[in-house]
């Protein structure tokens, strides 16, 4: 067994607990786009795919704080120590811990390296489109959100809480999502995601107002 699998063993440990939406699968989905993107984008392979199998191992105590921390900057420091443990250099542990600190792309969390870049757009990749939609839901089940209220201001709907619903993370997040694209594979993937979104919603407020 090389390390990378050894350390992807080891990364299967945080998530015994894991919700749903933010499980081990979509960790497999977004190392899966990683590849995609990053042969394309000539990336540095081995620095993608250890931040790709590490991006969301801080994700469940996020969860378990209700969102008052913040999983990227938690999981890159997590990272970092777990790397630490394998002959892997101390340059490449800075630039692993780089693309994950940013793959939320928030505050000054910029991604500047290639490998960030793919990373942040493999993770968005994942939560937009049929299966984000599916996340969504999923993770609106999970805090116990209505399936869907379209007749509220999402702006005061306060996360975590019965109204932080699939649509609400529709109008706030997912909707602005293709527009953030950082490589020319991830927003060309990215349209085509988006139409389907918007069409799905179109129909649910026609299905939940019995129009259809």
């Amino acid at each position: 067994m090389n390390f990378i699998e050894k350390i992807r063993n080891e990364a299967k440990g945080y998530f015994h607990n894991a919700r749903g939406s933010h499980d081990w699968d979509h960790t497999e989905r977004v190392y899966n786009f990683c590849l995609r993107i990053g042969k394309k984008e000539n990336a540095d392979m081995e620095i993608l795919k250890l931040a790709a199998i590490l991006h969301d191992i801080g994700r469940e105590e996020e969860d378990r704080l209700n969102g008052k921390i913040c999983h990227a900057e938690k999981g890159a420091i997590l990272a970092k120590k777990l790397l630490e443990k394998y002959n892997i250099k101390k340059e490449k542990i800075e630039k692993i811990y780089h693309c994950i600190k940013c793959h939320r792309f928030r505050g000054n969390n910029i991604p500047k390296a290639k490998e960030a870049k793919i990373l942040f757009d493999a993770d968005k990749l994942d939560s937009i489109g049929a299966v984000g939609i599916g996340r969504t839901f999923l993770f609106a089940g999970e805090i116990g959100a209505r399936l869907h209220n379209k007749d509220v201001d999402v702006e005061k709907i306060k996360p975590y809480t019965i109204g932080d619903t699939a649509y609400r993370e529709f109008t706030l997040t997912l909707r602005k999502i293709k527009d953030r694209m950082l490589t020319k594979e991830g927003k060309r993937i990215a349209k085509e995601r988006h139409k389907f979104m918007v069409d799905f919603f179109n129909r649910l407020d026609k299905e939940v107002d019995g129009i259809i």
